[in-house]
This record gives C-alpha cells, sequence and structure tokens, in this order.
C-alpha cells in the first residue's frame, strides 16, 4: 500500500521508499522519511497530501506519495 492510499489520522510506519531516482530517495531521507519511521498522512489535497513525519509537517505531490510504501 502506498501513503497516496493512507487514512487520514492513522500512523503508518514506511515500508519501502520505491523510487529509481537516488536524489528523490536522499531528499525524503533528508525530512525522515525512510524505512522503520512512522508517518502519518494529516490530510489529501490536490495534487498531494500534508504528512507529519517525527515533529514536523511536510506537504507532498501524488508522485511522491506514490513512491512510499507502508
Amino acid at each position: 500500500m502506498s501513503l497516496a492510499d493512507a487514512v487520514i489520522g492513522e500512523e503508518y510506519i514506511v515500508k519501502d521508499i520505491e523510487a529509481e531516482d537516488e536524489e528523490l530517495k536522499s531528499f525524503l531521507f533528508s525530512l525522515g522519511c525512510y524505512s522503520g519511521e512512522p508517518i502519518t498522512v494529516n490530510s489529501h489535497i490536490k495534487g498531494g497530501c500534508v504528512v507529519s513525519i517525527k515533529d514536523a509537517r511536510y506537504n507532498i505531490d501524488t508522485d511522491l506519495a506514490r513512491a512510499i510504501s507502508i
């Protein structure tokens, strides 16, 4: 299941980042989004979603949300 399909307000654990682009993976890693970390979708918005990772909130686009396996 990808982050794009997540239920709002429920905490999930990141299983994997399914992207071939190493820049994308390192960007997500810099946000604290990597395997084993908890992540919560706060809201789905047009073109993406708002997520909480650790103590921060980020707006990520749909393609990025689909690359995050939970």
